[in-house]
């Protein structure tokens, strides 16, 4: 069965920084003389590029809760998640763990070895004018070479970080304008990415080791031999946490009686 909740919200943070890389760009226009007339910022939301399209294509018999006829501003950005697949060429060995310490409680935490995923985005320019869409265009694909490196806060609980590249797969180009006369033309550019990304399991306690003692012995089982050494290692200091730094105190002690140590108490005991 599998186990109780967890949700490190790996795919939404991969997502939402996805869309925020596309935030910030902006188109101008300018007059014959090469004057800046008018800066346009590029709004982006998240939603199907049908969405968008159908409100273009209804103007202002589309209806806000108000009732008042409002019609969708070119250009526009929008992107949506296509699908999402297991990536077995970044597989690792799934018995593998690896620590933390949790800030919190200031116990030692483990995790299984992530399981890598590649979730597949889509990026839609809508314009009325190519050369606003071209604008657009050329301030996004310069940096994807065919990639574009982020870097997330995976897994907060055991505080790590991990460089996400996005691949550029392909750029498509529609012009939907097949109208009369009395349509709004709209130019389509679809942008198709890969994010490469790790999902985590749940994160479990662990307690940390305060003690190793091993006794020694002459001859096999078998023969029933008697302990001639026990040896011992603590940290230094015995208080110390996972994260700390500290050394270890080594005792050794040497026995002639014929006791064992008994794991379930805790004590040395004549044999049975």
């Amino acid at each position: 069965m599998l186990t109780n909740h967890f949700y490190h919200e790996i795919i939404r943070k991969t997502i939402v920084s996805f869309g925020t890389l596309f935030n910030n760009i902006e188109i101008q226009h300018t007059d014959k003389n090469g004057k800046t007339v008018s800066v346009v910022k590029v709004p982006v939301s998240y939603g199907p590029q049908q969405k968008f399209l159908a409100r273009v294509s209804q103007g202002r018999e589309y209806q806000d809760e108000r009732n008042i006829g409002t019609t969708l501003t070119l250009p526009r950005m929008s992107f949506e998640v296509i699908g999402m697949n297991y990536d077995s060429t970044r597989k690792v060995s799934t018995m593998q763990t690896f620590k933390s310490t949790n800030k919190k409680t200031n116990k030692m935490i483990k995790a299984f070895m992530p399981v890598p995923y590649n979730i597949n985005m889509q990026l839609s320019i809508l314009s009325k004018l190519n050369e606003d869409a071209i604008q657009i265009l050329e301030q996004i694909l310069p940096y994807f070479q065919p990639d574009y490196t982020i870097t997330l806060n995976d897994n907060s609980a055991m505080g790590t970080t991990r460089d996400v590249p996005i691949v550029l797969n392909n750029v498509a180009y529609e012009d939907s304008y097949d109208g009369d006369f009395n349509e709004r033309r709209v130019l389509t550019y679809t942008l198709t990415f890969t994010a490469k990304f790790y999902l985590y399991g749940p994160v479990v306690d662990q307690k940390v080791i305060k003690q190793v003692q091993v006794d020694q012995y002459t001859d096999m089982p078998v023969n029933a031999p008697k302990r001639e050494q026990r040896y011992t290692v603590t940290p230094n200091p015995i208080t110390a946490d996972a994260d700390d730094n500290f050394g270890f105190n080594e005792t050794s002690s040497f026995f002639e009686d014929a006791k064992n140590f008994d794991e379930t108490s805790g004590t040395d005991t004549e044999d049975a």
